[in-house]
């Protein structure tokens, strides 16, 4: 039975990709070779186990409370139905400060905003650090009000790097409203309904992780 269609909205994490200057590029390698594992296991028998060193904001992550508040929820708290299965909405953006009139008449009640601005093109280059798409901290108070359950961006950061008050994560991840950074092809979603996804590993005491995310275009 098909059930729908599936989007990726995710970028893919490789070794020394860099998500955000300053922070170091992940280093993905050998834990176990392929050639090693034969000495172990019988004939003709061969495993892989890789290792990854990498800091939490690599690819495509999301952002728990605990990312931002001490005492806010961390990714091993988050319930299931705030990450999965959600009804999404994509909201196109055209000016790089995206205010709250951006999200007027939309019903945003329980749904994941996904903020559609197109920056996702600059990605694995230097324009893509310099002069990028944000919310305001206007647009974020309107999104708690307006009920929004998940808030996403297909750009750097859903704040102006430029504010170390980093306002939007403030009151969006104060509202327990997870956040979703460095999205890509959401150009891609239809206008007709869909569900989102955003799932990270179930780690204790970590704020953010990346997904795999993705829509399932209902059909």
């Amino acid at each position: 039975m098909d059930s729908g269609r599936l989007i990726d909205l995710s970028h893919v994490v490789e070794d020394g990709l860099i998500t955000y200057k300053g922070l170091p590029a992940p280093i993905i390698c050998d834990y176990l070779s392929r050639e090693a594992s034969r000495k172990v296991y019988s004939e003709g028998t061969e495993f892989h186990i890789g290792r990854i060193d990498m800091v939490a904001n690599t690819g495509t992550y999301l952002d728990s409370p605990f990312h931002r508040f001490a005492d806010g929820k961390d990714l091993s708290e988050l319930p299931l139905e705030s990450l999965a299965h959600l009804e999404g909405i994509v909201v196109p953006a055209a000016d790089r400060a995206i205010r709250a009139d951006a999200f007027d008449g939309l019903d945003l009640s329980g749904k994941a905003v996904l903020v559609r601005t197109g920056w996702d093109r600059h990605w694995k280059t230097d324009q893509y650090f310099e002069g990028h798409p944000f919310l305001t901290g206007e647009a974020a108070e309107y999104l708690v009000q307006a009920g929004a359950a998940l808030v996403g961006i297909d750009s750097l950061n859903i704040d102006d790097t430029a504010d170390m008050s980093r306002p939007v994560h403030t009151t969006l991840l104060g509202a327990e409203i997870p956040i979703v950074e460095h999205m890509c092809h959401l150009d891609t979603l239809p206008p007709q309904p869909f569900r989102f996804y955003a799932v990270p590993v179930k780690v204790k005491g970590f704020g953010t992780f990346p997904v795999r995310a993705f829509g399932l275009v209902v059909e």
